[in-house]
């Protein structure tokens, strides 16, 4: 190898950002350009009757204010990723009804945003109102419908194990443990806003747009407006974090038709609050999970059944639960039944967000196995390795080479479990004022899509006559590093440095098709892609060094950005490409396909020691250790970031993030200051390591991290509470109050 996988890289844009020489959407000021302010809904639930806007367009300086009726009816479903997805569609550009507090129900257009931020406060709205409904479960058996002709529970999906087989099992075991676990919708909080600005010139659009999905925005825009692909571009700047939420259309939609109507330029920027109460959430839910467990600590079956919170449309429901209802089968190796249903509720609408579903199941599987061990007073490392799929025992074309045994070994000897157990235990004994505990997670993810849909990229690029090269991938890099990765990995394929390949910014005019960034596949599919790529790269410059040099390919080599004969130096990848322009007459670019054939999961296993206040119920976070299986490490900095980030999202979700709701459906922690994140100050020394067997279908056998490094987090300080109270909540997160009550109790 070159020596670049597995180094320490910084990320491409690294320096732009800290500098603040990086360009989001927001800085950007094209000519004769207007400014967009969305108007929401204030109920949960009705349909608009009026909106009274005559005040507003007395205002100097505001041109126009759009309802439903400018705008298309045309039903979409901003979850789709390709022409032809075949998902439900229930959401419309702008709406006449209303479901939940923060849908669009209109836009003010203005010369700048504070004129229209002062029409805004000026329209009045009328409306008839319908009882709502806000939780899973009730409006699972509900009379009231949210959308004409669909249920509110919009479909189930069942795997595992036999339903028959599972619940005869369990009926017959020495002991049977039922838990009943809320978890409530949390928001992705990235540090950039929902920006957009849609531009419409000579019977074209071109939006730029904080997306993780470029390609599948310019399908939307043009199935609802009824457009030719050729006629769509989309554009994406940097992009200031995602974790998800900017995978499926929000705004987008709303200002490309603004733009057709005024012919200017529109930028919408949505505030915090509005990002808030109206882009996407994390899915809440409702686990019921049931197991039987014989008095030797086997547990023989589990039956899982979860109810997830799509919010007001369905969006990517359906997809949530089906990617959902495998991961449980890829972690534990006994009979298991999975039964999901996502419910459409008047809240605001869930979406993809880092881990799609798995934080939700493996955090009830986690605290369910952790309060079997509690009762049967069992280690709960010992009864988790007891059940959990070792890589002799499952088919490698499905799962890859798990190695999450490996994962948990080595965390408890990082963790010093044992040693732990027992300073605990006298620390607890001796303390009048704190207590402590610790606890243990596992987690899944995969990597890329397949087998459940296409999972393809196209990839180019282009030798430069300075031997630099040009590289063209729809890859949106959401502060991840994943076009940092992907470069390194074709440096380490071209013997050449990272600094030597230049990304272009995604743009579906000029760059390949790409699926979109999500589901993991940054490194495992686009990395492959890359690998491929580069691989071609090498072939082109073989092959046209034999007719410069007149040997043959078999003969020669690459090292150092040079083409060599045996130990001797022919010429530089820049003289190849000067002799391809002036003698060939030809430009030395490729163009690759990868389509992914392989699913593979990643896993992670996590530990945590807490110490509580007994006098007012705060956490303290002591000391945290994570160890992954993400195959082999491409960009060392890169993937231990994404684990570290992954856990400070993980500990929020357990102690102090939610989103919670009043009776008229307003979100509760609307801002900042109420939607506690938890803070950099809070977070413990986290002591991380990897298991890097490697994996076939990955490049150089790389899988992933960046949704894996979440799942396995909350659960780990959730049960690590647990240990020190002596008893499980049923919801998350855990607040002062419950925890409280248990010790007091």
């Amino acid at each position: 190898m070159n020596n670049i996988i597995g180094s320490r890289t910084p990320i491409d844009d690294a320096l732009a950002k800290a500098t603040g020489e990086a360009t989001y959407t927001a800085d950007i000021k094209l000519a004769n350009m207007c400014y967009g302010k969305l108007i929401l809904s204030t109920i949960a639930f009705g349909k608009v009757k009026s909106i009274n806007y005559t005040e507003a367009l007395k205002i100097e300086g505001v041109i126009d204010v759009l309802t439903y009726k400018d705008f298309p009816n045309i039903k979409y479903n901003s979850a789709l990723r390709f022409k032809d997805h075949g998902i439900l569609k229930t959401e419309t550009v702008i709406s006449e009804t209303v479901r939940f507090v923060g849908d669009r129900i209109g836009l003010v257009i203005a010369e700048s945003l504070a004129i229209a931020e002062k029409a805004l406060k000026l329209i009045e709205v009328e409306y008839e109102e319908y009882k709502p409904v806000f939780d899973e479960e009730e409006a699972a058996t509900s009379s009231i419908q949210l959308h004409e002709g669909l249920n509110n529970k919009v479909g189930t999906i069942s795997t595992g194990a036999d339903a028959e087989t599972v619940a005869d099992l369990i009926s017959k075991a020495d002991f049977i443990i039922e838990d009943k676990i809320k978890i409530p919708m949390v928001n992705h909080v990235s540090l950039e806003t929902y920006s957009v600005i849609g531009e419409y010139r000579s019977k074209k659009i071109t939006v730029y747009a904080s997306t993780q999905n470029s390609f599948a925005v310019r399908v939307l825009i043009s199935d609802v407006f009824n457009m030719p692909l050729n006629k769509v571009r989309v554009i994406q700047p940097t992009l200031g974090g995602a974790f998800g939420g900017k995978l499926e259309v929000v705004t987008e939609l709303v200002a490309a038709g603004a733009a057709m109507k005024v012919k200017r330029p529109v930028k919408i920027v949505l505030s915090r609050k509005e990002s808030m109460i109206a882009s996407r959430t994390r899915n809440g839910a409702t686990i019921d999970v049931k197991s039987g467990v014989n008095k030797d600590g086997t547990i023989v079956a589990t039956d899982f059944k979860i109810l997830i919170n799509t919010g007001a449309y369905v969006g990517s429901g359906m997809n949530v639960i089906g990617a959902m209802s495998h991961k449980l089968l890829k972690a534990y190796k006994y009979p298991l039944r999975y039964t999901g249903s996502p419910v459409v509720t008047n809240t605001p609408i869930a979406g993809a967000m880092r881990g799609y579903g798995s934080p939700q199941a493996f955090l009830g599987m986690n605290l369910h196995i952790d309060k079997i061990a509690m009762t049967l007073g069992v280690d709960p490392v010992e009864l988790n390795m007891k059940h959990i799929v070792d890589k002799n025992e499952v088919d490698i074309l499905a799962f890859g080479n798990p190695e999450l045994k490996a994962c948990v070994t080595r965390g408890k000897e990082l963790f010093d479990w044992e040693s732990k157990k027992k300073e605990i235990s006298k620390f607890n004994k001796k303390n009048q004022d704190f207590i402590r505990g610790i606890g243990f997670g596992i987690g899944a993810h995969g990597a890329g899509v397949y087998p459940a849909h296409q999972d393809c990229v196209n990839l180019l690029l282009r030798l430069n006559e300075d031997g630099s090269f040009n590289y063209w991938s729809a890859s949106h890099d959401m502060g991840n590093g994943s076009l940092t990765a992907q470069k390194m990995i074709m440096s380490e394929v071209l013997t050449t440095d990272v600094e030597d390949i230049e990304a272009t910014q995604v743009n579906t005019e000029t760059c390949p098709w790409n699926l979109g960034d999500y589901a993991s596949r940054g490194v495992f599919v686009e990395g492959q892609g890359a690998y491929k790529l580069a691989d071609a790269m090498k072939n082109l410059i073989l092959e046209t060094s034999v007719l410069k040099f007149k040997v043959h390919k078999e003969a020669l080599s690459i090292k150092d950005k040079k083409v060599w004969l045996d130990d001797k130096p022919l010429g530089s990848f820049g003289d190849i490409a000067v002799y391809a322009q002036t003698t060939l007459q030809k430009e030395l670019s490729v163009l690759v396909d990868h389509h992914s054939i392989a699913g593979r999961t990643s896993y992670g296993a996590h530990f945590a020691e807490v110490e509580i206040n007994r006098e007012n119920g705060a956490v303290k976070v002591l000391d945290y250790v994570a160890v992954h299986d993400s195959g082999t490490i491409i960009n060392r900095y890169g993937i231990e970031g994404q684990l570290e980030g992954g856990i400070h999202m993980g500990i929020g979700y357990a102690l102090s993030e939610k989103m919670t709701f009043d009776e008229k459906g307003n979100l509760l922690e609307n801002n900042l200051k109420k939607y506690q994140i938890f803070k950099s100050n809070e977070m413990p020394e986290i002591k991380v390591d990897f298991i890097e067997t490697g994996d076939n279908g990955g490049p150089f056998g790389a899988k992933s991290i960046s949704e894996c490094a979440t799942v396995p987090s909350a659960q780990t300080i959730i049960n690590a509470v647990a240990n020190a109270i002596g008893e499980h909540t049923n919801t998350i997160p855990i607040s002062k109050e419950e925890i409280l009550n248990i010790i007091n109790k």
